[in-house]
C-alpha cells in the first residue's frame, strides 16, 4: 500500500521526536504555525489591493 506524501512527513516527524526529545516536534509546529499565519494573512489581505472601479 502506497502512503501519501503528506503523512510521510508526519511520521518522520513523529520518529525525530521519540529519538531527540519534543524539542524538534514543538520546532516543526512553530514553523508551520508561522508559515500557516503569514499564508492566511496573505490570503486576506490580497483582496484589498483590489479597486472597485
Amino acid at each position: 500500500m502506497k502512503h501519501h506524501p503528506a503523512t510521510a512527513w508526519l511520521t518522520e516527524a513523529a520518529g525525530a521526536a521519540q529519538q531527540q526529545g519534543a524539542g524538534n516536534l514543538l520546532r516543526v509546529i512553530l514553523i508551520v504555525m508561522v508559515l500557516g499565519s503569514a499564508f492566511t494573512a496573505w490570503f486576506l489581505l490580497r483582496g484589498y489591493k483590489r479597486k472597485d472601479d
